[in-house]
């Protein structure tokens, strides 16, 4: 895939470099300045701009020898800027699977993905109570790109969040959210049901039963 000439100038650049690093982990002041060989005041110059358009936010502290040090991270948007070919190759797959399979296959199918992928996590999840594997299960979503959190609605709970990895293909292939769905319910241990909106602005949205 051809990465934008503009993307490439822009991440090549001293505020591309910032965005880099802390893709990577969540940094501090004096962490991006000695990465970058700038001085403190310049990475707090840069971090002020990318924070004004929406690309980095502060995440809590790092304790220091006198004093804690704000840590930065990186935005849902920001994660937009970096190039991915998984969406392309993901809706090719689910195009091709959808048309050798009947529809009932391919959802066990996905399902099936889902339950497999959440089986390394497992292990972190014994003895969990079940508001500990929901905290858990942010994490493992977070890990694959989504930006995640519960919400309560009329007595019922919610995990919902943007930028989930695989929302570069539910506008054409809906069941993708399957897979989600499966591995969430095998990480909390109680059935999580979908309720993603699909369409140009996907919005992750898993019912949590009980």
């Amino acid at each position: 895939m051809k990465i934008p000439a503009w993307r490439q100038r822009f991440l090549a650049s001293t505020r591309g470099r910032v965005l880099v690093l802390l893709r990577a982990e969540s940094r501090t002041v004096n962490e991006l300045a000695d990465a970058l060989e700038l001085t403190d005041n310049a990475v707090r110059s840069h971090l002020t701009g990318l924070e004004r358009d929406g690309l980095i936010q502060q995440q809590g502290v790092r304790r220091g020898f006198r004093k804690p040090h704000i840590l930065y991270r990186l935005t849902t948007e920001a994660g937009y800027l970096f190039p991915t070919a998984y969406g392309p190759l993901l809706h090719h797959a689910l195009t091709v699977f959808g048309e050798r399979l009947p529809p009932g296959e391919l959802r066990a199918i996905l399902r099936e993905v889902g339950r497999t992928a959440a089986k390394e996590h497992l292990d972190h999840t014994k003895d969990k109570t079940s508001n500990e594997r929901i905290q858990f299960a942010l994490v493992v979503l977070k890990a694959i790109g989504g930006d995640v959190t519960v919400q309560e609605n009329e007595g019922k709970r919610f995990i919902v969040g943007n930028g989930c990895a695989l929302s570069a293909v539910t506008a054409d292939h809906p069941e993708a959210c399957l897979i989600a769905e499966a591995l969430l319910t095998e990480i909390i241990g109680i059935p999580v049901n979908e309720r993603c909106h699909h369409g140009e602005a996907p919005r992750c949205c898993f019912e949590i039963s009980g």
